[in-house]
C-alpha cells in the first residue's frame, strides 16, 4: 500500500511537470479583496478612458492576452521590453504586429492602480491584462464575466520562446487543434476563441496568397466568396503598402458578436485558418450552431477565455509583481 501511495504521488508530480495548464490552483475571483478591493473598478475605468480615445484598444488588448498566454503562460511576459542583452517576446516576428494600444491599455491601468496607496505594487501585470481583456470585450458588445485572479508576472521573456507557439493564418484544423491542445484547450475552445477575429484588422500580406497566388491553377482560393475576393483585391492591390490594414469582419468590425460564424458560412473568413473552420467537416457543425445561436457562442467563449486564463500561471518563486510591466524588477 505504501509503495502504491508513493507511485501515485510520483505520477501526480510527473503530471504537474508535463501539464503547464494545470497550475491554476491559486486563481480565484476577488483575489485582491483584502489589499486592493476596488481593483476591478479601477481597471474598468482606465480601460473605458482608453477605449474612448481609440477603438484599437479593443482588438489590441484582446490579441495581447492571447499572445501572452500561448507563450510561457499568462504571465505578462509579452509586455517586457527588449534590452541590449535580451531580445524579448514582443520583438519576435510573430508579435511585431501587436498594436501599441494593447500595451498602453495595461500601462495606463497599472498607473491608475498604483495611484492608490494601498494598491501600489500589489496587483500583477498579468492580472491587469486579464481584467482589461474582459473589459474590452464587454465594451464592444460582448459578454462580461468574472475573471479569476492571482497570477504572478513571469521572470523570463525571450523571442526564442515564441517559436512554434502561436497560430498562423495558413494553419489547417489539425495544426490549430494541436496548438490549442498544447495549452489544455479543446477544439470547441479553439473555435470559440477564433471568433475574436470578429474584431480588429489585418495587414494585407497576411492573406495576399489567398487572392493572388493560391495555386498555379487557381490564383484565388476557391473557398473565398468571389465577390469578397474581388473586394479584398480592391483594398489590397499587389505591392500594396505593408502598413495598410483592413477589417477582419467586413460586416460588424466594431461589435463583438457571432457575425464571424455567419461570415464563414458565406465564404468570408479572411484567413485560411478562419475559413477552414467551416470547410473542415470536423468543425463545421459548431460553426453552424453558433452562427444561429449567439447565446450559446458567448457561453462557450467565456468558458474558453476562463480556461485560457489558467494556462501556465506562475506561483511562488516562479514569479513576482513587477513594479513596471515592461521591466523585470
Amino acid at each position: 500500500m505504501a509503495l502504491f501511495r508513493l507511485f501515485a504521488l510520483w505520477s501526480l508530480a510527473i503530471c504537474f511537470c508535463l501539464c503547464p495548464h494545470t497550475t491554476s490552483a491559486q486563481l480565484r475571483q476577488n483575489f485582491y479583496a483584502n489589499v486592493c478591493p476596488n481593483v476591478e473598478g479601477i481597471v474598468r475605468n482606465a480601460v473605458r478612458q482608453k477605449f474612448q480615445q481609440t477603438f484599437v484598444t479593443v482588438p489590441g488588448t484582446l490579441r495581447l492576452f492571447f499572445h501572452d498566454c500561448f507563450v510561457q503562460g499568462c504571465d505578462a511576459s509579452v509586455i517586457v521590453a527588449s534590452t541590449s542583452t535580451n531580445k524579448a517576446e514582443k520583438d519576435h516576428p510573430d508579435n511585431l504586429s501587436l498594436a501599441g494600444d494593447g500595451f498602453d491599455t495595461v500601462i495606463k491601468a497599472k498607473a491608475a492602480i498604483d495611484a492608490v496607496a494601498s494598491c501600489r505594487n500589489k496587483v500583477s501585470c498579468a492580472d491587469i491584462l486579464a481584467m482589461a481583456t474582459r473589459d474590452v470585450i464587454a465594451l464592444s458588445g460582448g459578454p462580461s464575466y468574472a475573471v479569476e485572479l492571482g497570477r504572478l508576472d513571469g521572470l523570463s521573456s525571450t523571442a526564442a520562446s515564441v517559436n512554434g507557439r502561436l497560430p498562423h493564418p495558413t494553419d489547417n484544423l489539425s495544426q490549430l487543434n494541436a496548438l490549442f491542445a498544447a495549452n489544455g484547450l479543446s477544439q470547441t475552445d479553439m473555435i470559440a476563441l477564433s471568433a475574436a477575429h470578429t474584431l480588429g484588422f489585418s495587414h494585407c500580406d497576411k492573406f495576399s496568397n489567398r487572392i493572388y497566388n493560391f495555386s498555379r491553377q487557381k490564383p484565388v482560393d476557391p473557398t473565398l466568396n468571389p465577390n469578397y475576393a474581388t473586394q479584398l483585391q480592391g483594398m489590397c492591390p499587389r505591392n500594396v503598402d505593408p502598413r495598410i490594414a483592413i477589417n477582419m469582419d467586413p460586416n460588424t468590425p466594431r461589435t463583438f458578436d457571432n457575425m464571424y460564424f455567419k461570415n464563414l458560412q458565406n465564404g468570408k473568413g479572411l484567413f485560411t485558418s478562419d475559413q477552414v473552420l467551416f470547410t473542415d467537416p470536423r468543425s463545421k457543425p459548431t460553426v453552424n450552431a453558433w452562427a444561429s445561436n449567439s447565446r450559446a457562442f458567448q457561453s462557450a467563449f467565456v468558458s474558453a477565455m476562463t480556461k485560457l486564463g489558467r494556462v501556465g500561471v506562475k506561483t511562488g518563486k516562479n514569479g513576482n509583481i513587477r513594479r513596471d510591466c515592461a521591466v523585470f524588477n
